[in-house]
């Protein structure tokens, strides 16, 4: 890639030639000694340059990276850690990563995969033998040189003799390569960590996927530390490898050295594949349940009957055609949540605290879904006093599957807060005391990102996924339940198809009085009066094409991609059509240059914003569309760089929120960046506007307010549960209610504050 406009001419020195690549931390650049040898400097964002933690772990970085010099690493030219914008040049390595090997040519196998394998094992052993951990062996940070596999990036590597530097509440990692211990006792990481992410790494250089592969990172994490890995398309000779790698213990595992012997005594030409599909099975069990005043005043709940525990279905992606919901690897489709695991199963069960995760290394890190139809809970109230007899509350709402714990979202209506997700359909409780009135909890294991439907005057809709051990039943199900009493009113088989067209989850939508949604065999829309069911229209998909609804305001459109694009899972000229609300007549077709994922509604047009690609994957966003129903117009902005991270739309203005905590506004109509601010939510879903501010948090239930001026820090707030903070595209977790802040965090804890006295950090 060629230099870009603000890239420096040279750093330490060094003229620079061309942009190598950028991520979370820093650029690099392709760049030349005076004697013409090509070298790669690593240049740290601006941004982290104040932060004396990270200098810390940058000194570290080229500490440890100095240290380890053999044949298979990438060895320090210079570095400069204590610069004004830190900086390290290392021997260019000319070649693909084993990412984009992978994503280009799929698998290796026979000699070439053999010789991957010990080249890797011969790096780590050069690498421990100094003394060093480093942390972060994954596919992206393996580069395939002519002369053999070269590893890179010691960014978060440590001297085996040093303490452990691990941010606070932070676990710093790639989840699909991590260890289990890297997940539970990051301080206590050594040698041993490092097999096991290149037992993982070998997997995924065999197959194209890892051995944990799951929908989201939290799903990942929850399999790494407690299920067996998936070896069935592993060549049987490199499978009996990479079992003793996989090694849930440390001391269970071989160290460098003895793994290298190991894999000299391979064949030349790796053999068969075993495979095998274990099935699996679940229960159902959808009740209504409601809350005593005193039990739900002590925090009590009643629990349902643990299920029996099932295996992880495999997966291998679903037939194509009309329906299917499987993709490739990097394919733009974020997969379902498959029915037998869910994500925030993790969040109890791993332990070792609060984690940020980075979830790159497939050669696409976004296997978690672009987040459900929330935008009612995330809208901004008007400002006003706090609802009478308010106070502070924390309370916990339990589902139909207790090992199912997953997060919740809400929307606020008078004195109620109507919450669904996960194994909860949907639940009211008490705005004033966090009292919970009834819950409608779902049997099965949900989608990832779909969440709460939304809510009428008198009507609340949400999502019932199917057990397991009941086949008739509709796998995914829209339920409208009474909002007073919580009864089940009626009852609908739901599509699962919108998240293909629209990088969203939006299978059902709230429009006034009315629900739309798609019928169970994608092929219509279905329009019904809510609290009847009474169906008031329906309107076939045109021929050919896969649509789901989307509310611009006041309007309902209709957006459809060609059959063949949703199934090549590239959809890159999608339309819009504007739906009738009376009769669901569609008007003429906008088309739109994709792909685009749709934020919101602001200044008169649906606001879209344009997914960068790199190859097959995507890589951010660079640019926004705004397409105007009434005149049929469509403008297109690009944003001055590519902005990676989960995006979202309050007041008009789009905000990206990074994974390391770094929030951007920018303006919906020009693109034009209007400012960036650091701060210490990683991994924020967001944002949620309120009068004059503006709110991001993340699973761990930490808040931040930012004037939406200029990204000025009114106040944050302190973790308030034990989530992991990796999720990428997670819809917004505040609902704001006049001054009430109301927030979902992980297990399915819900807690309220006065946003003009939010709880004291520290």
């Amino acid at each position: 890639m060629s230099l870009r406009g603000g890239d420096p001419a040279e750093i330490g020195g060094y003229p620079l030639e061309e942009r190598l690549g950028s991520g979370g931390m820093g650029t690099v650049f392709l760049a030349r000694t005076s004697s013409g040898r090509p070298v790669a400097i690593k240049l740290i964002h601006q941004q982290f340059a104040g932060d004396d933690e990270f200098r810390i772990r940058f000194r570290q970085e080229v500490a440890a990276a100095r240290r380890v010099s053999g044949a298979f690493t990438a060895a320090v030219v210079d570095a400069a850690p204590e610069a004004e914008q830190p900086w390290m040049a290392t021997t260019y390595i000319e070649g693909p990563t084993l990412a984009q090997r992978i994503a280009e040519q799929g698998p290796l196998d026979g000699a070439e995969l053999r010789r991957l394998a010990i080249g890797l094992a011969e790096a780590l052993r050069d690498i421990h033998r100094v003394g060093v951990v480093h942390r972060d062996l994954k596919p992206s940070n393996v580069v395939l040189s002519p002369e053999g596999p070269r590893v890179i990036d010691f960014g978060i590597s440590r001297a085996v003799d040093q303490q452990t530097l691990t941010m606070t509440g932070r676990v710093i990692g790639t989840p699909p390569f991590m260890s289990p211990e890297q997940l539970q006792a990051p301080r206590g990481v050594g040698p041993r960590s490092d097999v096991f992410s290149l037992g993982t790494l070998l997997v995924y250089a065999a197959t194209g996927h890892g051995p944990f592969d799951a929908d989201s990172p939290y799903i990942t994490a929850y399999q790494v530390v407690h299920e067996e890995p998936s070896l069935g398309a592993v060549p049987t000779a490199l499978r009996a490898v990479v079992e003793p790698c996989l090694d849930k213990e440390p001391e269970g595992r071989p160290s460098a050295d003895e793994l290298l012997v190991l894999l000299r005594d391979l064949p030349a030409e790796l053999g068969a594949i075993d495979t095998g599909a274990p099935g699996a099975g679940r229960t159902r069990d959808m009740v209504t349940q409601h809350h005593s005043a005193t039990g739900a005043a002590t925090g009590a709940t009643s629990k349902p009957t643990a299920p029996e525990r099932t295996e992880p279905e495999p997966t291998a992606p679903a037939g194509s055609g009309t329906g299917s919901t499987g993709t490739a690897i990097g394919g733009r489709l974020r997969r379902r949540w498959r029915p037998v695991l869910a994500a925030a199963v993790a969040v109890a069960a791993i332990g070792g605290g609060v984690a940020a995760l980075t979830t790159g290394g497939f050669g696409a890190d976004d296997d978690t879904d672009r987040g459900g139809d929330t935008g009612h809970s995330a809208a901004a109230s008007p400002g006003g006093p706090l609802p009478k007899g308010f106070g502070p509350w924390r309370t916990t709402v339990l589902g139909g599957r207790e090992d199912i714990p997953d997060e919740l979202r809400c929307v606020a209506r008078d004195d109620a807060l109507f919450c669904g997700g996960g194994g909860v359909v949907a639940a009211r409780i008490g705005v004033r005391d966090g009292s919970r009135v009834w819950t409608a909890k779902s049997p099965g294991v949900p989608v990832q990102g779909m969440h709460l439907v939304g809510a009428t005057d008198d009507t609340v809709l949400g999502y019932r996924f199917a057990a397991q051990d009941a086949p008739q039943d509709p796998r995914s199900e829209v339920v409208a339940l009474d909002a007073d009493s919580g009864r089940e009113l009626w009852s609908v088989p739901s599509g699962t198809q919108s998240t293909a067209v629209t990088g969203r989850s939006l299978d059902a939508v709230v429009i006034g009085s009315a629900v739309v949604t798609v019928d169970a065999s994608n092929s219509r829309f279905e329009a019904r009066d809510a609290h009847s069911g009474e169906i008031t229209w329906t309107t076939p998909f045109p021929e050919g094409t896969q649509c789901a609804p989307v509310p611009a305001g006041p309007r309902l459109l209709a957006m459809c991609a060609p059959d063949a694009e949703v199934d090549d899972v590239q959809v890159r000229r999608p339309t819009l059509a504007t739906l009738d609300l009376a009769s669901g007549t569609p008007g003429e077709p906008i088309a739109v240059d994709g792909p685009v994922v749709p934020m919101g509604y602001a200044d008169g047009g649906l606001v879209l914003l344009s997914e960068h690609y790199e190859g097959v994957s995507p890589a951010g966003y660079d640019g926004v569309a705004r397409v105007d129903p009434a005149t049929r117009k469509v403008t297109y902005a690009r944003f001055d760089r590519v902005y990676e991270g989960t995006p979202g739309l309050a007041d008009g203005t789009v905000y990206v929120s990074g994974q390391t905590g770094l929030v951007t506004a920018l303006d919906s109509a020009t693109g034009r960046r209007k400012w960036s601010r650091q701060t210490g939510v990683e991994g924020a879903s967001g944002p949620a506007a309120g009068p004059d501010a503006v709110y991001f948090s993340s699973a761990t239930g930490r808040v931040v307010a930012l004037s939406p001026d200029d990204g000025t820090p009114l106040w944050s707030t302190d973790p308030r549960a034990d989530g992991l903070t990796g999720e990428q595209d997670a819809s917004p977790r505040v609902t704001v209610a006049g001054r009430a802040l109301f927030v979902a965090a992980a297990e399915n804890t819900l807690f309220a504050f006065d946003a003009q006295r939010p709880p004291r950090s520290g």
